[in-house]
C-alpha cells in the first residue's frame, strides 16, 4: 500500500463522526475532534484514561469472554461480569438434573464454591501496533490475483514472528478490505470459574418471543472469576491458582441513568459490513437470508419439542437452541429492514456516483463491472451452499459424518503420511465425544428428514445430488411423500455405527473404507457434501478471490473520493469503544418507548409456569413486597431493568460494559431492537437502540434474590 493511503486510512479516524453516534472506534485511534466531540456529549476522562499502554486504563478491564464475547472485570480480584447467554454453554455444563444451574441459577458465597468453566477464557488485550508496511512488504510481487491466496499466511507469519518466545498470542486483523493490518498481542487465562448466575426463567426472561424486541425485561446477566498462578502468570486449572490481580477494574454507578445521559460501550464486536456493494445486499435479501431463516424454522420447531418433554434434554440442547434461535430471528429482521430502507437502492446510487468518480481512472473504473460479473456466476449455486450448511449439515448426525470425508480422502491417498492420517484420527475422537454428548436422537431424526426433503423441494434439481436420490426412491418410496423421508431418517438412525461410541472410537482407531461407505449416515452426508465439493465449490472459491480482490480496490478508491470524510473500518472482533446516549424513541406512528422499562413491565409479562415467561415465586415475593433496598430508581420508584442507548454495536458485544462519562459501569449491553436489524450493513441513526441490563437489576438480583452479599460487598458501589 502507498504511503499516502496508509495516512489516509489513519487520518479518517481524526474527524468528527459522519453520523450522530454511528461508529465503532478503535480505541488507541482516536483523533482530537472525535475526543472533542464524546466530550461535548458528556465524557470526563481523558484519553489516556481510556486508552493506554503505559498506565492501566479501560482497555485493561475489558476482555474478550469464551472466544465470542465480551467480559469485563469489576474488582481487583477479576470478578467478570458478561451476558447470561454468554456464559450459557458454561452454566449447562455445569449443571445436571440433580444441581440444575440453568432452572434454579447458583451462587457462590465463597472463593471455594466457585466452579471450574472447561473451555472458558479470557484474554486481555496487552497492545496494538501497525504492521502494514510489513504486510505489503511481503505482498510486493504478487498479482491482485494471488494475494488473497498468499495473505492469511502472511498475516499468521508476521502475528508469530511478533510474538514467538513469549506465552503472548498475536494475531493481525485487516482494515477496510486490506487496506490496512493492525497487529493484537493478547494475553489468554485459561482458568476462569462460574460465580454465579440468576435462573434463566430472569436470564433468558421472555425467550424467544421478546429476542430483538423492545421493551425487554431480561436479566441477561452471569459472574464469572479469572484465576492466575501464585507468580502471577496465566496457567491452566489448578486448585492452587489464587483470583486474578486486576490491572484495572470498574467502578459501578448506582446512581441510575436519564433520557440523554452520555454512555459508551466497550467491548469486541465480530462483524459488519457496511462496506457492502448493492450485488451483496441483494443477495443476502433475495437468497441468503430467507433461505436460512426457513431451515433454522424447522431445526428450531423440531428441539423444541424434545425440550419441553424432559429437562435432561433441555440442559443438553440449551446452548445450541439457543445460539440457532438468535440469528433465525436477526436475518429475518435484517431482511425485512434491509428492504424497507431500501439500503439496495441506496448502495446502488452510492455506486453509480463512483462509477462517474472512476472513469478514466484504470485501477478503478472497471471495478463494478467485474464486481456484477463474479456475482452473475455464483449467485445461481448460492442457495444449495446454504442449504448444505444450514440443512443438511444442520442434522448433527451428518454434520458428524461428513467430518469423516477427510479421512476417507487420507485413506484413499497413498501420498499421505502416517503423521497425517493420526492427526486426522486424533480430531475425530475430540469431535465425536462433543457430538454424542449433545445427540438427541427423536429431534435430529426429525431434522435430517426434513433437511433432505426440503433440499429436494427447494433447490434447483440441476444441482441435486441425483444418485442419492435415485436410492431414496428406490429404497423408500415417492420423493413427494413425507413418508418417505421418514422412512429414510428411520433406517439412518438404526444402522449407523455413529450412535455407538464403541464402535465409533474402535472404527477410528482402525477405520475400514468400505465399511465407511456402507453407514447410512455417511452415505448420505458423502453425497451431498461431495456433490457441492466436486461441482460447485471451485464457483465459491472463484467467487471469494476476485471478490475480495475487487472489495479491496474498490474501497481503496472510495476512500480517495471521500477524502477528507470520516469513516471507521468494520467491526472484526478487534477492541471497539461507541459513544451515544441513553435515549427514548418514536418507532412508528403514535409510538413512543421510554428509555427504561422496569419491574412493573416484569410482572405484566409474568405468566406461571410458561416456557418464556415464568418467574422464580421468591423475585415475586420481593416485587410485591417492594423489597428494593439502594437499588430503587428515585423517578420511577421501582428497579429498572434494562434501559436503551444509541451506541453502535453488534454481536460480540453482548457482554459489553456499558460505562457513563465519568467511567462507572452502568449496565451490560445484550441486544439490538428489532427496527434496526440491518445494522450489520446500514446503521440508522433514528432507529438504532442497544438494549442493556441495567446494573441496579442485576445487583438486586444478586443480593436478594441470589444472597450473595459476598460479591456485593467486592464491587465498588458508587451513589453519586
Amino acid at each position: 500500500m502507498k504511503k499516502s493511503l496508509f495516512l489516509l486510512s489513519i487520518l479518517i479516524f481524526l474527524i468528527k463522526p459522519v453520523k450522530a453516534d454511528e461508529g465503532m472506534w478503535l480505541p488507541q485511534l482516536l483523533g482530537e475532534q472525535v475526543y472533542a466531540d464524546m466530550v461535548k456529549k458528556g465524557l470526563k476522562l481523558t484519553k489516556e484514561q481510556l486508552y493506554s499502554i503505559n498506565k492501566a486504563s479501560i482497555k485493561d478491564a475489558i476482555i474478550i469472554f469464551g472466544g465470542g464475547c465480551t467480559g469485563e472485570i469489576v474488582s481487583k480480584e477479576g470478578l467478570i461480569f458478561t451476558n447470561h447467554h454468554c456464559g450459557y454453554n458454561a452454566i449447562a455444563a455445569a449443571s445436571s438434573v440433580k444441581n440444575d444451574y440453568l432452572k434454579d441459577g447458583f451462587w457462590a458465597k465463597n472463593k471455594s464454591e466457585e466452579i471450574y468453566s472447561k473451555g472458558v477464557h479470557a484474554q486481555f488485550l496487552v497492545k496494538i501496533e501497525d504492521v502494514t508496511d510489513k504486510v505489503n512488504e511481503k505482498l510486493k510481487g504478487l498479482s491482485k490475483e494471488e494475494v488473497p491466496l498468499k495473505l492469511p499466511g502472511i498475516m499468521n507469519e508476521v502475528a508469530k514472528k511478533a510474538t514467538e518466545g513469549s506465552e503472548l498470542e498475536g494475531r493481525v486483523n485487516s482494515f477496510f478490505k486490506d487496506n490496512q493490518f493492525l497487529l493484537f498481542v493478547y494475553e489468554r487465562y485459561k482458568d476462569v470459574r462460574l460465580v454465579g448466575t440468576p435462573p434463566e426463567s430472569i436470564g433468558k426472561f421472555g425467550g424467544d418471543t421478546d429476542n430483538w424486541e423492545w421493551p425487554r425485561h431480561t436479566g441477561d446477566f452471569s459472574i464469572f472469576r479469572v484465576y492466575m498462578s501464585k507468580d502471577g502468570k496465566p496457567a491452566e486449572y489448578s486448585a492452587d491458582n489464587v483470583p486474578y490481580k486486576a490491572k484495572y477494574f470498574l467502578p459501578i454507578s448506582i446512581k441510575g441513568l436519564k433520557d440523554g445521559d452520555y454512555t459508551m460501550i466497550y467491548g469486541y464486536p465480530g462483524g459488519t459490513n457496511r462496506y457492502e456493494t448493492s450485488f451483496g445486499v441483494k443477495l443476502k435479501t433475495d437468497v441468503e437470508n430467507p433461505s436460512l431463516v426457513e431451515l433454522r424454522d424447522v431445526r428450531l420447531k423440531f428441539m423444541l419439542e424434545e425440550m419441553k418433554k424432559d429437562p435432561a434434554v433441555k440442559i443438553q440442547l440449551a446452548g445450541n437452541y439457543a445460539y440457532i434461535a438468535n440469528y433465525w430471528k436477526f436475518f429475518d429482521g435484517e431482511s425485512k429492514q434491509l428492504l424497507k430502507y431500501k439500503v439496495y437502492e441506496q448502495k446502488q446510487k452510492s455506486e453509480t456516483e463512483f462509477n462517474t468518480w472512476a472513469k478514466g481512472k484504470p485501477e478503478y473504473e472497471n471495478v463494478f463491472s467485474e464486481i456484477a460479473q463474479t456475482y452473475s456466476v455464483w449467485s445461481p449455486y448460492a442457495k444449495q451452499r446454504v442449504y448444505i450448511r444450514e440443512g443438511i449439515l444442520g442434522s448433527p448426525l451428518l454434520a458428524y459424518a461428513a467430518n469423516l470425508t477427510a479421512l476417507h480422502k487420507a485413506l484413499a491417498n497413498s501420498n499421505t503420511k502416517p503423521e497425517e492420517i493420526k492427526a486426522i484420527k486424533n480430531a475425530l475422537k475430540g469431535t465425536y465425544e462433543k457430538f454424542i454428548g449433545e445427540e438427541n436422537i427423536p429431534s435430529d431424526k426429525n431434522i435430517l428428514g426434513a433437511m433432505v426433503q426440503m433440499f429436494y423441494n427447494n433447490v434447483n434439481p440441476s444441482q441435486h445430488p441425483s444418485e442419492i436420490y435415485k436410492t431414496i426412491n428406490t429404497r423408500y418410496g415417492d420423493l413427494k411423500s413425507n413418508d418417505t423421508y421418514k422412512k429414510l431418517s428411520e433406517i439412518v438412525f438404526s444402522n449407523t455405527l455413529f450412535l455407538n461410541k464403541e464402535k465409533t472410537l474402535a472404527f477410528i482407531e482402525n477405520p475400514d473404507t468400505n465399511a465407511l461407505l456402507k453407514d447410512p449416515a455417511y452415505e448420505l452426508a458423502n453425497a451431498f457434501v461431495s456433490n457441492f465439493n466436486n461441482n460447485y465449490a471451485k464457483y465459491f472459491t472463484d467467487f471469494t478471490n476476485k471478490n475480495t480482490v475487487l472489495n479491496r480496490a474498490y474501497l481503496k478508491g472510495y476512500l480517495e473520493k471521500n477524502k477528507g470524510k470520516t469513516f471507521y473500518p468494520d467491526a472484526n472482533f478487534t477492541m471497539r469503544v461507541s459513544y451515544g446516549h441513553v435515549k427514548s424513541y418514536s418507532p412508528k406512528d403514535a409510538v413512543k418507548y421510554s428509555h427504561v422499562c422496569t419491574m412493573k413491565g416484569v410482572m405484566e409479562k409474568y405468566v406461571p409456569g410458561d416456557y418464556e415467561f415464568d418467574l422464580p415465586q421468591k423475585q415475586v415475593d420481593l416485587i410485591k413486597a417492594k423489597d428494593y433496598g439502594q437499588y430503587k430508581d428515585a423517578a420511577t420508584n421501582d428497579i429498572v431493568v434494562g434501559f436503551i442507548t444509541t451506541n453502535d454495536i453488534t454481536g460480540g458485544n453482548s457482554g459489553s460494559p456499558v460505562i457513563n462519562g465519568k467511567g462507572e459501569l452502568v449496565g451490560l449491553a445484550f441486544d439490538g431492537n428489532y427496527e434496526a436489524l440491518s445494522h450489520k450493513i446500514a446503521f440508522d441513526k433514528d432507529l438504532n437502540r442497544t438494549i442493556c441490563v441495567d446494573i441496579r437489576y442485576v445487583l438486586w438480583v444478586v443480593e436478594k434474590l441470589g444472597g450473595a452479599t459476598n460479591i456485593i460487598n467486592e464491587l465498588d458501589l458508587r451513589k453519586m
